[in-house]
């Protein structure tokens, strides 16, 4: 099914991979999200697409289950930053 809904047909071809994580988000957060990603764990990224009148986007993070947990870590690390700082920021008014 994955390969079915990804852009890369060929990305699956001659590739295992233990474990698989899904994150759904606005496509500028699903950019970070993938960038953080890569830098911080030997994971590959991969767009799956769909239709979503919200405008949403999802990515799955494929690698063994250490890298997988580490990513999706420092991906709700990250954003629970951010979200903290704008909630400071709103709360400073």
């Amino acid at each position: 099914m994955l390969r079915d809904r990804s852009f890369s047909k060929d990305f699956f071809d001659n590739q295992l991979f233990d474990a698989l994580g899904l994150i759904q988000g606005k496509l500028s957060e699903m950019i970070l999200a993938a960038d953080i990603a890569e830098k911080s764990a030997s994971v590959k990224v991969l767009e799956i697409k769909g239709i979503c009148p919200q405008h949403f986007t999802m990515i799955a993070l494929l690698g063994d289950t250490s890298s997988v947990n580490v990513a999706l870590e420092s991906i709700t690390k990250l954003f629970d930053e951010r979200r903290k700082a704008n909630v400071d920021r709103e709360s400073d008014r």
